[in-house]
């Protein structure tokens, strides 16, 4: 499930995304697949912080819910 939530187009301009692209955009498809598990893994670390510690990933931007 986080794989699916890690994929580019939910939030382009985060910095954990530049990461990925800086990192493994130019590469094939074995190096993006890799990629994209290394981004999901570090968007659970992010999405731990901000629920821990109420830190919002860099870049990230938050959508107002009407829960």
């Amino acid at each position: 499930m986080m794989v699916e939530i890690a994929w580019p187009r939910f939030q382009p301009n985060s910095a954990l995304i530049q990461w990925y692209q800086r990192r493994f955009a130019g590469g094939g498809l074995r190096m993006r697949r890799i990629g994209i598990v290394a981004l999901a893994r570090r968007l659970l670390i992010a999405l731990w912080r901000y629920l821990a510690e109420g830190v919002i990933p860099e870049g990230a931007r938050l959508i107002a819910s009407e829960i």
